[in-house]
């Protein structure tokens, strides 16, 4: 049995601490640390079984039966927290993103080459049970010589403006799970990208300093084409559909929704919209990237996303910031020195 430590019980911490609860069978929580302990978190903690509830992480590093811990706190921690917990020979699961930064990424990246322990990254679409099948088919061959992918992620409603300053912005915060998707898919990594952005939802995003809608073409190494189209607001839902193009056929995936039942009548065709939230759709998956966590833990497995999947993400939407801001493409080889 992995014994756990989950290092903040904000929304995304509690979805981690039930996901185990109800579907890692050898993992056990045996700490929450959580700057602010709820009478939820408390509830919680009972049904877990939790030994320790404390406000300071630093207690479940320090505790030696603790095998691995989930980084789960605000994005300006991920960082620092993770070199923490790697240098006292902890496994380490942390959420996206590592940093908005790269030097701080390159800090836990040279860290977790040093420390003999695992480090993952929760891009959890790669978890998917349809962007798994995509890949499936694209690792497999059965669409030939990848010539395209596009991908289209739209929000059901746009974050609140205060959100903007700290999220790095829509490419560094939302792009980034696609650009990594492009990635995973394609098999290739980005020569160049060109990015468009415009305030077309709220435009106190815009005075923020931010965008709220984004296209994205980025030419990879290997020839192939990729097309991202992002909103912060599709009203019908959260739009998540993806497609791989290749020399033998075409691949893709169309929206989750809570049934598949479809209303035929004289006066129209009904089905039902996707799912409205994030936690709706990709709930599973979340679960899925914890318990394959887990697992290559406890089997010695290589872990299925790492530190530098993520810096090569962030780097990617680095340049489509730049290439936004700058209404110009930008080459990969431009970070060559970052």
């Amino acid at each position: 049995m992995i014994q756990v430590g989950i290092i903040g019980a904000g929304r995304i911490g509690r979805v981690h601490i039930q996901g185990i609860l109800s579907g890692v069978p050898n993992a056990h929580i045996r700490g929450i640390a959580a700057p602010h302990i709820t009478d939820e978190i408390k509830t919680l903690a009972r049904s877990a079984g939790t030994e320790i509830l404390t406000q300071d992480f630093r207690v479940l590093l320090r505790d030696s039966r603790i095998d691995a811990v989930l980084i789960c706190s605000p994005t300006s921690t991920h960082a620092d927290i993770s070199v923490e917990a790697l240098q006292a020979g902890k496994h380490v699961f942390c959420e996206k993103p590592v940093d908005l930064g790269l030097v701080k990424i390159q800090t836990v990246i040279d860290a977790a080459a040093v420390s003999g322990v695992k480090y993952q990254v929760g891009f959890n679409r790669r978890f998917d049970h349809n962007y798994q099948a995509l890949h499936r088919a694209v690792s497999s061959g059965q669409v030939g010589q990848v010539q395209m992918v596009k991908i289209c992620s739209r929000d059901s409603e746009p974050p609140t403006p205060k959100f903007i300053p700290s999220s790095g912005g829509l490419f560094l915060d939302m792009t980034v799970h696609d650009l990594d998707m492009v990635r995973f898919l394609s098999g290739s990594e980005v020569e160049e990208v060109y990015a468009a952005g415009s305030v077309l939802v709220d435009e106190a995003i815009g005075r923020a300093g931010d965008v709220d809608t984004a296209a994205v073409m980025l030419r990879l190494e290997s020839g192939a084409l990729a097309l991202i189209d992002n909103s912060r607001r599709a009203v019908y839902g959260y739009d998540q559909r993806a497609e791989v193009f290749g020399s033998l056929g075409c691949v893709s995936i169309d929206n989750d929704t809570p049934s598949t039942a479809v209303l035929s009548t004289a006066g129209g065709v009904i089905s039902e919209k996707p799912h409205w939230f994030f936690l709706e759709r990709y709930l599973p998956a979340f679960q899925e990237e914890v318990r394959q966590f887990i697992d290559a833990v406890a089997n010695d497995y290589p872990v299925p996303v790492g530190a530098e999947d993520a810096r090569k993400a962030t780097l990617l939407a680095m340049a489509c910031t730049r290439s936004a801001r700058e209404r110009r493409p930008v080459r990969m080889d431009e970070f060559q020195t970052m």
